[in-house]
């Protein structure tokens, strides 16, 4: 019986040793060198002190490695923590000291930030995946590969136990660290095998990097059915056509990404020359999908089912909504029905569930619901919806934050969110942040950072920034004062100046106005 997240490499090894369990770049890991190669991991870092529900970092970039930190930090009874290479180290070392972590795994290819990471963050004992000295005692992969298991002893890993943190934006400008154990993994990896049918026969396509919740379904979901990942490189993600070719090739059934990926593959992919009958889902989550390009996709590709996934990093997804047939009309597609072992319901301002067709915030109480917040207990509190049910029990919802109506089929319908956080790109922001940022530049003034959304269906981060009398600052200093602070998605892709702002009737910047402004080209 599988009860942990480490066991599911343990299984899938004992019944298909020399299957491929996952690829990248024509490269392979197969279930059972998996199982070998995490173990040995494991037993580095139980040599090495390392304790139950201790928190170690993963940097690097997709590539095989990955899935042996994964599994190998598991297996040791620690918690993963995805640490994007592609943000400012500022960031990485709030996570580093938030997490009080001891031990990093890397790969040769991060050498240079590596060292800058250990040197400003002296919490660091050692890191994995190198043999340079980069001021802490390194360990190069052949050396962990090289590692005896005579004398390995697993640990002991309830399901309670915490599996994995993934930090996200924080509306006061902090980072915020989303607990996930080993139960709420699990689930997921059930309940989204168990619904697209996973197999051995799957291909499935990891287009979401580590830290971001998707990928749990290729590390985890195909793992527990014997299916194959396909870890898709950071280059090829950059092109469509590439990605289109990659598709083609790696003969990808399952592909699961952001919407806008598949825009971009519809507008760019060149995939009217390529091969994509392998496909039979196409399952996207993490923005709203612009029907119109949706139904153009679907048009091109009618032997995939596509499937709209909803859910917040503190749930990873609750709710469905498949399409066998391209949608008729322009209007919004549902977020769809609850998905199994979940409750969701639609609460008012007062925590009273409303009437079907009537607008509220969408509430979720699932097994895939996340522990909590990292060290942050009242922010956990105030994100939770406690329904009682008698003396000293009670039902605990997660509070998502999103407004939603349920309408006469029973499916969900997603109108937005009721404060200040959004979604672009896939990337879950808060505004809050990104302005906090800006007002650090002492040549601002105010700043109002909106996102805007173009006919062609692409959002648009924006921010107008209100500079001080006699400033000179223009959008490409804003840029370069961002980046040491804000991870480059988080980045406005334009900056506009004004020397007011519209306002509303108490006095507070108009951000309404200003998106109607920048619609018009008013500013």
């Amino acid at each position: 019986m599988i009860y942990n997240l480490a066991q599911i490499i343990q299984y899938a090894a004992e019944r298909a040793p020399k299957k491929q369990a996952f690829r990248c770049i024509d490269e392979f890991i197969a279930y059972g060198d998996l199982e070998k190669k995490s173990n040995q991991l494991a037993q580095y870092f139980i040599r090495a002190g390392v304790k139950k529900g201790d928190r170690i970092g993963i940097y690097m970039n997709r590539c095989l490695e990955t899935t042996v930190a994964v599994y190998g930090i598991l297996k040791a009874g620690a918690a993963y923590i995805p640490l994007d290479p592609f943000i400012p180290i500022s960031r990485i070392l709030f996570m580093v000291e938030d997490c009080e972590m001891e031990h990093l795994v890397t790969t040769p290819a991060q050498n240079r930030k590596i060292k800058n990471i250990a040197t400003e963050a002296p919490s660091i004992k050692s890191v994995v995946g190198t043999s340079e000295d980069v001021g802490a005692t390194s360990i190069s992969w052949d050396s962990i590969f090289a590692l005896s298991l005579e004398n390995y002893k697993p640990v002991w890993i309830l399901e309670q136990d915490l599996a994995f943190i993934l930090y996200t934006s924080g509306s006061t400008g902090t980072p915020k660290g989303v607990m996930h154990t080993h139960q709420s993994g699990l689930a997921l990896a059930r309940l989204a095998a168990d619904l697209y049918n996973f197999g051995p026969d799957d291909r499935v396509g990891n287009f979401a990097p580590l830290h971001f919740d998707p990928s749990t379904f290729g590390y985890f979901s195909a793992p527990l059915s014997l299916s194959t990942t396909i870890i898709i490189p950071d280059a090829h993600l950059k092109f469509p056509a590439s990605l289109s070719a990659l598709v083609e090739k790696e003969k990808i059934t399952i592909w699961y990404s952001v919407p806008l990926m598949l825009i971009q593959t519809l507008l760019k992919g060149n995939i009217e020359n390529h091969d994509f009958s392998s496909l039979r889902w196409v399952l996207f989550i993490g923005e709203v999908f612009i029907t119109k390009h949706l139904r153009a996709l679907m048009e091109k590709w009618p032997q995939a089912t596509f499937s709209n996934l909803y859910g917040p990093v503190e749930v990873i997804a609750c709710t469905y909504y498949h399409l066998n047939m391209p949608p008729k009309t322009d209007d919004p597609i549902p977020i769809g029905k609850v998905w199994g072992n979940t409750e969701c319901k639609i609460i008012n301002s007062c925590g009273i569930e409303v009437q079907r067709g009537e607008i509220g915030e969408l509430v979720v109480r699932t097994a895939t619901m996340m522990k909590g917040y990292w060290k942050n207990r009242e922010l956990t509190e105030k994100s939770l919806y406690k329904e009682k049910i008698a003396e000293g029990y009670e039902h605990v919802f997660y509070k998502t934050g999103d407004l939603a109506q349920e309408n006469e089929a029973g499916d969900y319908l997603f109108h937005g969110r009721n404060d200040r956080q959004v979604k672009v790109r896939g990337y879950r922001l808060e505004l809050d942040e990104i302005e906090l940022t800006f007002l650090k530049h002492e040549e601002v003034k105010e700043v109002a950072v909106v996102v805007v959304e173009r006919d062609t269906g692409v959002k648009e981060l924006i921010a107008v920034v209100r500079p001080m009398d006699g400033s000179k600052i223009d959008a490409a200093s804003m840029m370069t004062f961002c980046k040491p602070y804000l991870p480059a998605y988080a980045i406005p892709e334009t900056i506009k100046f004004r020397e007011d702002f519209p306002r509303t009737g108490s006095g507070k910047i108009s951000r309404t106005e200003i998106t109607k402004m920048l619609l018009a080209k008013e500013i």
